[in-house]
């Protein structure tokens, strides 16, 4: 299943243990070198108890419509405890606001949003915010990770600009299957104006 990246913020970390929530995810730590969340950073006040405040995906049991499930918080890490995830830490690497460019040159735009798979976090498209003077025509564009040739600290940098407009349409099909548990389900709500009067008797 496809995830947003921007539906994972605040996702609820939730311990077998404990059956309740340990904290919320915050950031996401991404590899540069294959594109993939390697970690995750959580927030909460069960988290603020300590410097342990890193979960690393290996260390995910499942990911669900409640939220990330692990055995307990004894999974979380500290940043110096993983060289890999300190490693990337150090390189202050943020996908988000990436600029996008063509092997030409061509400027694309910037990393607004991705999308990743939930087995294994790894990241299958960005989706980049086009400048100002292209927008009016394409004010996304949604590229998949076929089609990326390099990711550096200033931009990624993708084969072909045509390419990446024929992915729009894969992002209008897309329809993330993503549910909040805390957020309670709305009744169905009719305008009394809509109603016959034999509703409004009722």
């Amino acid at each position: 299943m496809l995830i947003t990246s921007n539906r994972l913020i605040n996702t609820p970390v939730l311990s077998v243990q404990t059956g309740s929530a340990v904290g919320y995810i915050s950031e996401l730590i991404i590899d540069p070198d294959d594109l993939k969340i390697i970690a995750f950073i959580l927030s909460g006040p069960l988290i603020g108890r300590s410097d342990a405040n890193i979960l690393d995906v290996s260390s995910v049991r499942e990911y669900s419509s409640y939220g990330i499930i692990i055995d307990n918080i004894e999974e979380l890490v500290s940043p110096d405890d993983v060289v890999k995830i300190k490693k990337i830490l150090d390189l202050n690497f943020n996908l988000i606001n990436l600029k996008v460019e063509t092997k030409k040159g061509s400027k694309l735009g910037r990393v607004s949003s991705f999308t990743f798979t939930d087995n294994d976090f790894v990241i299958q498209q960005i989706i980049v915010k086009r400048p100002i003077v292209k927008s009016f025509i394409d004010p996304e564009l949604t590229i998949s990770r076929r089609e990326i040739v390099e990711v550096t600290d200033y931009k990624i940098i993708i084969k072909d600009e045509e390419k990446a407009i024929k992915e729009k349409a894969a992002k209008e099909d897309f329809v993330p299957n993503f549910v909040n548990p805390f957020r309670k389900s709305e009744q169905d709500f009719v305008p009394a104006e809509t109603q016959t009067p034999d509703d409004k008797d009722n």
